[in-house]
Formats: C-alpha cells, sequence, structure tokens
C-alpha cells in the first residue's frame, strides 16, 4: 500500500564513519481490528504460545445484563498475531536548492508566527543575504524552522556562513543556518512478523458491555488452570465497530 508521508529530524552525528550510511528503525506498526475480536498480551511468550495451540477456548460470562440465563459460554477462536515490519530501508537525499534550515532559536515568550514574522523580514532583505521569502513552517516536535525562497543562489551562501545575528525584539540572537535535506524511500523491504506475547481473539459474540467482556476475558486467560497466565494488556472491540491497534518495540 501506499507510504503517507511522514517528515523526520535527524540530530546529531554518527560516532563512527561505518555507522554513516546507517538509519536505526523503530517500528510502530498500526493494524486494523475487526468487530467482534480482541487482543490480549500475557506477560510471558510461552503462554502466548500455549492459547494459540488450544485453538478454541469456551469462555465462561457471568453477569446481570443476560436476561434468560444468569451464565452462559461463548466458544471464541485463538490464532497468532502477524504484523509486517520493515526489514531494509533506503532513503534518496537531495538538498534543497532555495531552502535552509534554521535552528538554534532563541526561548522567547511570544507565539510562533511572531517569531516566523521576525525571522521572514529579516531572511526577505537583500542586505542580510537573503530574498523574497516563499514559505516558512516550524518542523513538527521541533523548534526548528524550514524558510524557503522564491529563487535559487539565495540558500547556498547562508549555508556557507552557518551562523548569522538575527535582531528579534529588543535582543540579538546567534542562530545557525543548515541544509535543508528531503528525501524519498527509494526501496522498502518488509517481512512477516509474529508477536510473541500476543494473540488476537476472534469470534467473540456481542452480548455484554464493553467493560464486562474485557473483565470476562482478562479472568479467563489469565487462570493457569486453563492454560493462560498473567495478562499484561487487553484490548477488546465489539462486534459491528472497528478498532486500530498500535504495536510498539517489545522492550
Amino acid at each position: 500500500s501506499a507510504l503517507p508521508e511522514k517528515k523526520m529530524i535527524f540530530k546529531g552525528l554518527p560516532a563512527n564513519k561505518e555507522d554513516m550510511n546507517k538509519l536505526m528503525l523503530i517500528p510502530r506498526i498500526h493494524s486494523p481490528l475487526p468487530g467482534g475480536s480482541a487482543l490480549i498480551t500475557f506477560e510471558e511468550a510461552e503462554v502466548a504460545q500455549r492459547i494459540i495451540e488450544k485453538r478454541e477456548h469456551m469462555v465462561e460470562l457471568s453477569c446481570g445484563q443476560l436476561e434468560e440465563l444468569d451464565q452462559c459460554r461463548v466458544r471464541v477462536q485463538a490464532e497468532p498475531m502477524d504484523i509486517l515490519l520493515p526489514s531494509a530501508l533506503e532513503i534518496r537525499l537531495t538538498q534543497s536548492s532555495r531552502s535552509i534550515l534554521v535552528s538554534d532559536l532563541p526561548s522567547l515568550d511570544i507565539p510562533k508566527e511572531a517569531l516566523l514574522d521576525k525571522l521572514e523580514l529579516f531572511f526577505s532583505k537583500t542586505k542580510n543575504g537573503g530574498s523574497e521569502v516563499e514559505s516558512r513552517e516550524f518542523l513538527e516536535d521541533s523548534e526548528q524552522v524550514v524558510l524557503t525562497f522564491t529563487r535559487d543562489g539565495v540558500a547556498e551562501p547562508l549555508i556557507e556562513r552557518g551562523h548569522i545575528q538575527v535582531p528579534i525584539g529588543k535582543g540579538k540572537y546567534k542562530i545557525k543556518i543548515s541544509p535543508c535535506m528531503s528525501g524519498d524511500i527509494s526501496n522498502l523491504q518488509l517481512q512477516p512478523s509474529r508477536c510473541p506475547r500476543t494473540v488476537l481473539l476472534l469470534g467473540i459474540p456481542d452480548v455484554l458491555s464493553v467493560e464486562s467482556m474485557r473483565d470476562a476475558l482478562e479472568i479467563h486467560f489469565q487462570k493457569a488452570s486453563r492454560g493462560g497466565g498473567e495478562v499484561d494488556a487487553l484490548a477488546y472491540v465489539p462486534a459491528g465497530r472497528t478498532g486500530v491497534a498500535v504495536f510498539v518495540e517489545d522492550t
């Protein structure tokens, strides 16, 4: 499927030259969950494996919400949770000829838009080495700004200077100017990976409230007499709805 655009900020330099072309990926996988399903993560992988091997489980439900019976059982199916993880990623980087990255900005008690106005005003003047600014934006989760000029040839001399004094309010502040890099994913390889501690439960009927069903499932699968064990997390999606599960690296 098509990958969404994602802005990334790379900070620092590698300690060894051998690591210059290596990128560490920390997976964060979003996976859809159908209605009538649940994800249950155990503290021990061995417990999850036992639950999967048994496949069918009869879960007892006891709740006053059931009109005719004080107690009933539902049959659920246990399956392994398989997701796709990136195994290799190649990014083609290009340096923008019209954009600069502005960092080391001062921490001032002014709105971000006001700070952007100050930067645009300064860098739009030719006496400061700039030119007409086409766009400006703060990078997400960062105190860095990307300024893009309307014409080529402006960014490179500014980048060569490295730092520049910019008047903001009543003071002057030394800010850093760096190249603005853009990247395109040129190669992405995925491989299936099985979550060792997580089990997917399917075929859960919508007979209890969400909270009551969660409690019933957790009580059932934490009992050692039924092959279960300590439950680390449990997420339940009632029939007729859909959900999204987020998987992160197991630390």
